[in-house]
């Protein structure tokens, strides 16, 4: 179970505090481990949701939904009394969270079939750019090197998707739904973060992917979105979805952005776009362009500089 190792919120202390001799800590190497685990289960979301024929926010609720369903009789079992005694701010803003999240899925998924990938792609990963923005309007100050990474970072991608931006208003109103995505994912992280100060990535979990499977219930309900009537391939596919996209993607970056921090955590996920292309490579047959390796390139660097950054 991906939500079960170390569900003991000071197990770690939060990354950039200090060490007795005054340098700033190392990075730790199973969270590093974890969040690329987290990185490669999300890189596999775009690919599987392209292939799978059944619609988008349906595909959003049932993958929260199954997620419930797996993480509830653990977290009954071994977290019944932290769910219990959960303080009410802590259980309001995990809840948030999950609104949040469900917000970020209802705007990413359609923009995709309003704009084109390459521009829905460079605009919902502006999520770093934004949790920044928001940890400067909540009083923190990143160091400068944060900011160069994660612009460097974000440079990456846009050489990576070619930033075809369209002027019909179609794909405007498209361009405008990803970028309001990747403003939502940068709340539900930097809200995450803060629930994990005191509460289990287990408990946390089950709460706000329950919100999300609610709320996106009722968007689909609104919108008249069918629910089923797919084969049973479609069902095994979203069941994988759910595996590598939820559990071992969302699920692993809660559990490391306590330690590793949100600006970290946020900034990783651009790898979600290469990785993304290279699963496509293999199982589609799409190969990347050439560019795409500098792109990479770029993505490393500005990864490393914003970890360097978040240290100090």
């Amino acid at each position: 179970m991906p939500a079960a190792p170390t569900d003991d919120v000071t197990a770690a202390a939060p990354a950039g505090v200090a060490d007795a001799a005054g340098q700033p800590p190392a990075l730790p190497r199973i969270d590093l481990l974890l969040l690329a685990v987290s990185v490669a289960g999300i890189s596999l979301s775009a690919p599987l949701i392209s292939a799978t024929a059944a619609p988008a926010l349906a595909i959003a609720f049932w993958r929260n939904v199954m997620s419930v369903g797996v993480l509830g009789p653990y977290a009954l079992a071994r977290h019944r009394a932290e769910l219990r005694g959960i303080g009410r701010r802590a259980l309001l803003l995990a809840m948030a969270a999950g609104g949040l999240l469900a917000l970020h899925f209802a705007l990413w998924m359609p923009s995709l079939r309003m704009t084109s990938v390459a521009s829905a792609t460079a605009l919902v990963t502006t999520t770093p750019l934004w949790t920044i923005v928001l940890l400067r309007l909540f009083g923190h100050r990143p160091p400068r090197l944060v900011w160069i990474g994660t612009c460097v970072a974000f440079l990456g991608v846009l050489v990576l998707t070619g930033v075809d931006l369209s002027l019909s208003a179609r794909a405007l109103r498209g361009d405008a739904l990803a970028l309001g995505a990747g403003l939502a994912a940068a709340g539900y992280m930097l809200l995450g973060a803060e629930v994990r100060r005191t509460v289990s990535t287990t408990a946390y979990t089950l709460i706000c992917y329950a919100t999300t499977a609610v709320v996106l219930l009722a968007t689909c309900l609104a919108a008249g979105t069918s629910l089923s009537g797919w084969p049973a391939g479609v069902w095994w596919q979203i069941v994988l979805l759910m595996v590598a996209a939820q559990l071992l993607g969302h699920s692993l970056s809660n559990r490391v952005v306590r330690t590793l921090g949100p600006s970290v955590t946020s900034t990783a996920i651009l790898l979600e776009t290469p990785g993304a292309a290279l699963i496509a490579a293999f199982w589609l047959g799409q190969w990347p362009p050439v560019a795409a390796y500098p792109a990479v390139a770029l993505i490393l660097l500005g990864l490393v500089l914003v970890a360097r950054g978040g240290r100090r």
